[in-house]
């Protein structure tokens, strides 16, 4: 046998050997990954508003993270975040991050300086495609991305009982013009349309804001709307005044709500979200944000929902303003530039991280990229949908006002239900405080 022979033999029989060796190896064993590819973060720093349950689902939602990257994420919790965050940054030691409870304090960090934007952190193309630009400009600030909004909630529902309604031949209205025919069809059939309540303890009169603030956008567009939350125009404004007195439509008509205006203003507004799904119900139609929900469900445990409860948007009023609603949402923010820091807000900005606190129930999110099907029910998941489908979403109205003005604001609506000749007065008297309050700023 040549030389050449004997080796090649020698080289079959050692290519032989590693083949079977290999062979042996468990089919799942992969080889182990090189150190140098593996990127160990250290600690991220976040503060916000999020306790008990909130924090904890907050908190399975952040272990993803620490567990693909090594990282680790300390949260510190507070009720007075804005004193504090402003008393950290004066001291130039604030959190990498924080979770801001509105876009408020977000346009005022930014504005000082002391947030850094996000377009250069972001991928800008996923964010285009996973929000709205509702919610890109509201987190922007001169054109520049400086937060991202990740737990948000809807108030523009409407709730009823679906079997009353088919019932009776109700139909889901979708403008003002059909809410006010559908409240005079029931009123003709003997029925009571509404049920509304306004207390609240020491917040009593918010539930009948969020009436106006609702009717505001939907009649004015975002554009006054955004100029009567910065008291750029006066509360004597024209949108103001007209919206005052649509709501009056409503909640001025003894035949249209149950007990009338004494009943609103003594009426707990959970007590009042109960009156549709009573049997038989006695009234036929709730405003109040998706949260209603929970109290019905509480209230009502029997009860299925979308059979027995359900909610419609709430109506058109100007259609070029159709499909808007208001709500609330937490905004992310970043303050030190880290890689933690960048890493963890990448992390949060993709919807899909949060499915576990969307199983969990109590978070909505505006982003796409977390799918309808990971909610626990179909009401859930349809109050995700008005999230992420509406193209004109503000927030809160009177959430975003100095705390004199809101108070004035929830007085002055119940002045008007009590003397609604005197609004032109009880707006006067509201401006009168806008002026002081917005001047001290």
């Amino acid at each position: 046998m040549s030389k050449r022979s004997v080796f090649t033999l020698l080289l079959a029989l050692m290519l032989a050997s590693i083949l079977v060796v290999a062979g042996c190896q468990p089919a799942d064993e992969e080889e182990p990954p090189d150190d140098n590819d593996v990127v160990e973060m250290g600690t991220v720093t976040v503060m916000g508003v999020w306790g008990g349950d909130e924090l904890a689902a907050f908190e399975e939602v952040a272990a993803g993270w620490e567990a693909a990257t090594g990282g680790t994420v300390e949260f510190e919790s507070t009720r007075d975040l804005s004193a504090i965050l402003r008393t950290r940054i004066a001291g130039a030691n604030p959190p990498d991050l924080a979770i801001l409870p509105n876009p408020a304090l977000l346009r005022e960090f930014a504005a000082d300086g002391a947030l850094l934007p996000l377009d250069d952190v972001l991928d800008m193309n996923m964010m285009a495609a996973d929000y709205s630009d509702a919610w890109i400009d509201l987190g922007s600030v001169d054109n520049n991305l400086y937060g991202v909004f990740i737990k948000a909630a809807t108030k523009s529902t409407v709730w009823y009982n679906p079997a009353v309604f088919e019932e009776a031949g109700y139909e889901v209205p979708e403008t003002w013009d059909e809410l006010i025919a559908l409240s005079d069809e029931m009123v003709a059939d003997g029925n009571t349309p509404w049920s509304i309540g306004s207390e609240s303890g020491a917040a009593s009169g918010w539930p009948l804001s969020d009436w106006l603030q609702e009717i505001h956008l939907a009649a004015y567009g975002p554009e006054l709307h955004d100029q009567w939350v910065a008291h750029e125009i006066p509360w004597t404004h024209e949108s103001i005044k007209g919206t005052f007195e649509m709501f009056g439509e409503i909640a001025l008509n003894e035949d249209y709500v149950v007990g009338g205006v004494d009943s609103i203003l003594a009426t707990n507004f959970e007590d009042a979200s109960f009156l549709p799904f009573e049997d038989p119900p006695r009234a036929h139609l709730y405003f109040l944000g998706a949260f209603t929900q929970g109290f019905i469900e509480g209230q009502f445990p029997d009860l299925e929902p979308t059979v027995d409860y359900d909610f419609f948007d709430f109506v058109d009023i100007d259609p070029q303003f159709a499909g808007s609603a208001t709500g609330g949402a937490d905004v992310a923010v970043m303050f030190n530039d880290t890689p933690e820091a960048r890493s963890f807000m990448e992390y949060m900005a993709d919807g899909a991280n949060w499915e576990s606190w969307a199983r969990a129930g109590g978070y909505l999110s505006p982003s796409t990229a977390l799918p309808l099907d990971a909610y626990p029910d179909e009401l859930s998941a349809k109050a995700a949908a008005q999230l992420t489908d509406s193209e004109i979403f503000r927030f809160d109205a009177d959430d975003l006002m100095p705390a004199e003005v809101q108070s004035a604001f929830w007085d002055g609506i119940h002045d008007y239900l009590q003397d609604p000749d005197s609004l032109d007065a009880i707006l006067e008297r509201i401006e009168a405080v806008a002026e002081t309050a917005y001047a001290e700023l």
